[in-house]
């Protein structure tokens, strides 16, 4: 996704300005709760993230550009259904085990978003149904990846594109299965600033 933050520029800044939530996670409960929420979400999320971070503080700022940057992006990525909505994960030239524990902090985020926002019965029906309940059996799992240097070590990165994949593909999916739901009750906007 063209102009959004990096990953790890990112996760850099929620370092500094003291969030308890990493680049993966933030952008795993950002795509769930558009998913949920639409654009209505974006202020919700941006509290969840930097918490009760003062927002004079020039390092919080920091975040909350890089966050507002992120949010756009995501957002016009899922709304505009474009097949180049990724992960915001660490690049494939990163060890794998960060990768790997990245893609399971992506997974915990997105199902926190899932659960945490108070849906109503009609979102909760939908995500207990199939097939977003085999989704979510599925990313649950993920959140318990993990790396073994045993492994080969190409078919370890096959293995993570296509768990990449399959997230990526699930989170869009996500959000299209929800879009009546969403729709009914969203006053679409796209800025959190």
């Amino acid at each position: 996704m063209s102009g959004e933050p990096e990953h790890d520029e990112l996760d850099a800044a929620l370092r500094r300005c003291g969030a308890s939530w990493d680049a993966a996670q933030s952008h795993g409960l950002l795509t769930s709760h558009l998913a949920v929420a639409g654009a209505d979400a974006g202020s919700e999320w941006l509290a969840t993230v930097l918490g009760e971070a003062d927002s004079a503080n020039a390092l919080v700022a920091e975040c909350h550009s890089l966050l507002g940057t992120l949010y756009e992006s995501t957002h016009r990525a899922l709304a505009e259904r474009q097949s180049a909505f990724e992960l915001l994960l660490p690049d494939d030239d990163d060890s794998p085990e960060r990768r790997v524990r990245a893609l399971a902090h992506w997974c915990e985020g997105f199902l926190h978003g899932l659960v945490s926002r108070g849906n109503g019965d009609a979102v909760k029906e939908r995500l207990a149904a199939e097939p977003l309940a085999d989704i979510i059996k599925d990313l649950l799992q993920m959140t318990r990846a993990g790396f073994d240097a045993d492994d080969d070590a190409d078919e370890s990165e096959q293995a993570y594109a296509e768990l990449v994949e399959y997230v990526r593909v699930a989170a869009q999916y996500t959000y299209e299965e929800l879009a009546d739901l969403r729709d009914a009750v969203s006053g679409e906007q796209t800025s959190i600033h």
